[in-house]
């Protein structure tokens, strides 16, 4: 059991370094933005505001995103 957690460790470490396979155009990026600064990191309200992305597609953005603007400093 111990091995299929660090393995899921694994998966999730690369999907996040990897880059996002689902593109978001410039509104829903914004809306994104405004979303997460009202309610947070609630991944599955924000996804029900913007058709056809999930809240795994959100989530995966905002760290490939938020991963991004932190190596910028």
């Amino acid at each position: 059991m111990e091995e299929d957690s660090e393995t899921s460790s694994n998966v999730t470490s690369q999907d996040i370094r990897g880059t996002p396979t689902t593109t978001f155009s410039e509104d829903e990026e914004n809306l994104i933005d405004r979303m997460f600064s009202l309610v947070g990191d609630r991944w599955n309200l924000i996804a029900g505001r913007i058709p056809g992305k999930s809240a795994e597609d959100i989530k995966k953005y905002w760290t490939a995103k938020s991963i991004s603007s932190s190596t910028k400093k």
